[in-house]
């Protein structure tokens, strides 16, 4: 019994010996391996703040190149045991296209939150109009996007909506176009209220004087002469000008004494054996 003992001893002591080593390796390797993943992070993570890369895009890149280095040192742990890496990765690689057909959805949304970070088609900040929603951009992630809306309301909409769908951007020009319609009687004259209209509009206050207002006949209603009247603000104030602007033209047409119609409708009787009713504009 004790020879059987001492044989065996002696049959596993070089195994013993020789995968103890290689796990002392191993460990010394992941743990090499997972300082080098971290100081890489970091470094990667420091060197695209001071680029004033975008924030979530960067954590995203830091993380991301962590795992990688992690990945790469477990897979040389394994060569160094004799698994053969070619297979695992096939399996992997199997696994992950499993997964990708069934999270093709959110796989979806996150390369369009990809798309949307590197092209910046809008920022945090900017209002936007999109897949039916609009408001103010309160934060871009990776699988969603976040709106305000008017009425203080959060939307959080999938990215992958936003990017198949079209965006109209606000925010993105400096100025905006203020543009009120307004209709006025017939027997208004033509050049006066042209004159009266574009005074109203050198009387907006917030206006931009580059582009200069404009006041433009568009067209002839069936109760009412159309016109149009144009002046350009900072983006920022938009809805003040708007407003301003508005009240200036409604201002200028009753000093003008130049009406502003509105449809009317005649009601004629037709007395007669059968009386009949006939309604015209």
């Amino acid at each position: 019994m004790e020879m059987d003992y001492q044989k065996l001893l002696q049959d596993v002591s070089p195994l013993l010996v020789t995968y103890g080593l290689r796990a002392a390796g191993v460990l010394g390797l992941l743990l090499v391996a997972w300082l080098i993943a971290g100081w890489v992070s970091r470094i990667l993570g420091h060197a695209l703040q001071r680029a004033h890369f975008d924030i979530t895009l960067t954590k995203f890149s830091s993380k991301m190149v962590r795992w990688l280095v992690l990945v790469m040192a477990i897979l040389g742990c394994l060569s160094m045991f004799g698994i053969e890496t070619t297979s695992f990765a096939a399996v992997l690689g199997a696994a992950s296209l499993a997964m990708g057909l069934a999270l093709q959805g959110t796989l979806s949304n996150f390369a369009a939150g990809m798309m949307l970070l590197v092209f910046r088609p809008f920022k945090v900040g900017d209002w936007i109009t999109t897949a039916n929603e609009s408001g103010r951009v309160d934060e871009i992630e990776l699988f969603t996007t976040s709106l305000d809306t008017g009425d203080n309301r959060r939307v959080i909409l999938p990215n992958g909506a936003i990017f198949g769908s079209v965006i109209e951007n606000a925010s993105y020009h400096p100025a905006r176009r203020v543009e009120v319609a307004v209709g006025v009687e017939y027997r208004a004259d033509i050049d006066r209220t042209r004159e009266v209209l574009l005074k109203a509009a050198l009387d907006v206050p917030g206006r931009l004087d580059d582009p200069a207002p404009a006041v433009l006949l568009s067209g002839l209603g069936d109760s009412s002469v159309q016109w149009l009247v144009r002046v350009w603000c900072p983006t920022s104030d938009y809805w003040v000008v708007r407003d301003a602007a508005t009240r200036s033209v409604k201002l200028a047409l009753d000093r003008a004494r130049i009406g502003i119609p509105f449809p009317t409708m005649n009601l004629h009787v037709e007395s007669g054996a059968s009386e009949r009713l006939r309604i015209s504009a």
